[in-house]
């Protein structure tokens, strides 16, 4: 009877394949120990280098350096000195308390003059005195000569009046300040009308600091926040301004804020999907040494795993980072399906080495198809150019072929160990099997529903797949892509310090110019061009869709025609002078005129007389002033709508010169307008290549084609099932969450696979039996990986959790058409060929 027990329930391998790995089961069970010292001296030595692994958030990172919107931004960055900003929001306190600590705090920060600062002021002051006397030298010179006259001829009509000399009874227009401030050049309204950032009920003020750090640079960001903020408290800490309270804004702190969030984001996301996929492993085996077994060699497989990717990529991005929970919920399906069957050959009776022996044999084929096709899946997002998508399939592909690489490599002598690893009072009973290793009380309520109703569960499926078909029609034409940058970003909440802080700096700011894009020109006189070409396209554009408001050039700073029009500004100032002094002008409307007159001493300027602060926003970083034009966004148009960004990256990405020379423009809008488009063009390439992989690898394994069709036909269900409900909850695709649509055909098949192989090799069970045995194991493959997405609904960033969600319903839907669907027509299928051969039809219920 021993003999009988010992002997394998398999044929002997007639392969090489098969026959390679009937040897290495063998030599596993021989000798455990030194593949599992083997395998986790080599994890430690990869955890080690995947703990070198460094987020890049930069969005620029994610596509090509050779892409001309990259090499463009990296231009600009060598020559713009001006990287990030930080916003100090001072509150509380007087009107003049805020004045006077924004006033002490430039001038300690201009004193220090630390190496990252390129400007700091709380305030226009500089700009407004050189720029106000000097405004009606700006308006065009006809308009100036039609003012001289209107002005001579009210004080002509003026001086009549008071002389009694006047013959026209029919005055001119009067000399009304408002009239003559617009006309003199004089802005409609002024943001700061009195030269500093502050809010007109005095709320706060802002502390513009300019800094030359780029907005990627970690270590530097850091660096210089700290340093302000030791500047901020050192002038807080006098007594005059205890009653200041004091914030923080700007892309600097936003910046570093956003990286934080995001690595804290990656742990608990990863730390929540290891977690549970350990717990619900548990709660199926119900066995502390096989949740052991199985969770060493989850470890082994992602330690391998993103040690490769150390050494490949070097870096995860914002996309792969959340990877861990990813592979983590995939990769341990191979395990699982391993561990299962162990125990279900220790139930037929078989010792503990050769039930490992047989389900190293037995699973094999299976699981390899299904860690293929996943791999697959993953595969086909590398033909794309974004980088997000080439490191997603890079690491996906590669994880899912090494956790199954781990899982026949690692698994068996691990888990032969643990098995073994059992208290004295216990060695008696383990030579025997053991009850409760029976898992298939958790197959049995699926058998049951399918046994009950396996017609409507097979007509169900395909009706939904119909649905979801019709569905994906309709949904498409209605231009599924998501257009609100908004919900692709972390959702912090509005309540925080530093966005509450951001929108009063904004509001106070303005938020058109600080959201300008800047363009670099070869030189100033190339820049003059570029300014004329870029406002031809403007007002070429039809009304309403206008790409920008306006180009800004520090040649808009020195006005054409200096020298006509001067002397007509003096004789105009003159002229209102005298009319002060016979009383034609009050002294109060005088006063408003005043500062928009020029001195006498007026004389024409080019751009080196122009102040430092206003020559800065135009100065690169050679000192040459001139090359930088700065492009501001339509007003009421926002970065945030795709729509409007992609039009306003189109309108300054190439700008030819009537010399035939070619201007690129690049920066935050042309990269993610770069992005999109980038995905927009990948989304169905990408699909089909990821269905057709996934079909080759498929018909690899099934060969026969009634498996192949099975297996197919349950993929489409439960792809139907999935556009039906993206259609029914109108989710949007964007460019994180559509990685969900290619993994989910190698993903999901991966239930069909193991369901038909298994009918396959014993179909004497029937579709009830195989749902029986090897229902549960599918179920909780299908619950880890599930689980591993569902991990993502609890990020912060609003994409990723999008990516969750439509990953989940890929996984439910997959799921139901292969543990209900498929065995529901087969059971039909029996049913109907029982009744055609007389044969009485099997148990519909679990005995």
């Amino acid at each position: 009877m021993d003999s009988e027990i010992r002997q394998p329930l398999v044929e002997p391998p007639k392969h090489f394949a098969s026959a390679w790995l009937a040897r290495l089961a063998r030599a596993q069970v021989a000798r455990p120990v030194p593949f599992v010292a083997i395998c986790i001296l080599f994890s430690v030595l990869c955890a080690l280098l995947a703990s070198r692994l460094a987020l890049r958030t930069r969005f620029e990172e994610l596509l090509p350096e050779a892409r001309a919107s990259v090499v463009e931004l990296r231009r600009l960055q060598a020559n713009v000195p001006a990287g990030s900003h930080v916003f100090v929001v001072v509150e509380k306190g007087s009107r003049d308390e805020q004045r006077a600590f924004g006033d002490a705090l430039v001038q300690r920060l201009r004193q220090a003059a630390p190496p990252w600062l390129v400007s700091c002021d709380d305030g226009v002051h500089d700009a407004r005195a050189f720029l106000a006397p000097r405004a009606g030298m700006f308006a065009e010179l006809p308009e100036l000569q039609k003012l001289q006259g209107d002005v001579e001829a009210r004080w002509s009509w003026e001086v009549g009046r008071q002389t009694g000399t006047n013959l026209d009874d029919d005055p001119p227009p009067p000399l009304d300040p408002n009239e003559l401030k617009k006309r003199l050049g004089a802005p409609n309204s002024e943001r700061f009308p009195d030269g500093y950032f502050q809010a007109n009920d005095a709320r706060a003020l802002v502390v513009n600091i300019q800094t030359s750090v780029a907005t990627g640079d970690l270590k530097g960001m850091k660096l210089t926040l700290d340093q302000i903020r030791q500047a901020t408290e050192a002038v807080h800490r006098q007594p005059a301004y205890a009653q200041i309270k004091l914030s923080y804004a700007g892309d600097l702190v936003t910046g570093l804020s956003e990286y934080g969030a995001a690595v804290n984001d990656l742990v608990d996301v990863g730390a929540i999907g290891l977690c549970l996929v350990t717990l619900v492993m548990f709660l199926f085996f119900l066995r502390l040494r096989a949740l052991l077994a199985l969770a060493a060699a989850l470890a082994v497989g992602l330690s391998w795993t993103f040690g490769i990717t150390y050494l490949t990529i070097g870096h995860l991005n914002v996309a792969t980072g959340f990877l861990v929970s990813i592979v983590a919920g995939n990769g341990i399906n191979f395990g699982i399906i391993y561990v299962a069957r162990v125990y279900e050959e220790r139930l037929k009776g078989q010792e503990l080495e050769r039930a490992i022996e047989s389900a190293s044999l037995l699973t094999r084929r299976a699981t390899l198809s299904a860690a293929l096709a996943a791999s697959a899946a993953y595969g086909s997002l590398a033909i794309s150019d974004f980088h997000a998508f080439r490191h997603f399939a890079l690491i996906g592909g590669v994880g899912m072929l090494v956790c199954w690489v781990a899982a026949f490599l690692f698994l068996p002598s691990a888990l032969l160990l643990a098995e073994r690893a059992q208290p004295f009072w216990r060695r008696r009973r383990a030579q025997a099997p053991e009850r409760g290793l029976h898992n298939q009380h958790y197959g049995a309520p699926l058998a049951a529903l399918v046994g009950r109703w396996p017609r409507a569960l097979a007509l169900g499926g395909v009706s939904l797949a119909a649905l979801g078909l019709a569905s994906l029609v309709h949904y498409v034409r209605s231009d599924p892509l998501e257009y609100d940058m908004r919900r692709m970003q972390n959702d912090l909440g509005d309540s925080t310090e530093m966005y509450r802080a951001s929108k009063l700096a904004g509001e106070i700011m303005g938020a058109n110019l600080d959201g300008a894009m800047v363009m670099l020109a070869d030189s100033p006189e190339q820049a003059q061009l570029l300014t004329r070409a870029l406002r031809a396209r403007r007002d070429a554009a039809p009304a309403g869709l206008k790409p920008f408001e306006d180009v800004h050039s520090a040649f808009d700073l020195v006005p054409a025609d200096q020298a006509e029009k001067l002397p007509i500004l003096l004789k105009i100032r003159d002229r209102l002078l005298s009319a002060r002094r016979r009383g034609f002008v009050t002294d109060a409307d005088f006063a408003q005129l005043q500062p928009y007159l020029p001195p006498e001493s007026l004389k024409p300027w080019t751009l080196t007389d122009l102040p430092s602060s206003v020559q800065r926003p135009f100065q690169d970083k050679s000192g040459v002033v001139g090359r930088l034009l700065l492009i501001e966004p339509t007003a009421g148009q926002s970065d945030s709508d795709v729509r409007y960004l992609m039009r306003w990256a189109e309108s300054f990405r190439e700008v030819p010169l009537p010399n035939g020379k070619v201007v690129r423009g690049s920066g935050r809008a042309v990269i993610f307008a770069d992005i999109l488009q980038t995905v927009m063009q990948d989304i169905p390439r990408t699909v089909v290549l990821s269905l057709a992989m996934t079909l080759v690898v498929v018909l690899i394994t099934c060969r026969r084609g009634a498996r192949l069709l099975l297996v197919m036909g349950a993929l489409g269900v439960g792809l139907g099932c999935v556009t039906l409900a993206m259609a029914l909850l109108h989710i949007k695709i964007n460019f994180f969450n559509f990685v969900a649509l290619p993994i989910s055909f190698g993903i999901g098949v991966d239930y069909a696979v193991n369901f038909v192989v298994r009918y396959d090799q014993d179909p004497s069970q029937g579709a009830l039996g195989v749902l029986r045995s090897t229902g549960g194991a599918i179920l909780l493959c299908s619950l880890t990986t599930m689980l591993g997405y569902m991990a993502l609904l609890g990020s912060v960033n609003q994409a990723i959790r999008s990516l969750g969600l439509l990953a989940v319903l890929g996984e439910v839907g997959c799921l139901a058409a292969a543990v209900l669907v498929l065995p529901g027509y087969l059971v039909w299928r029996e049913q109907a060929h029982a009744r055609r051969s007389g044969i009485p039809a099997a148990p519909t219920l679990p005995i």
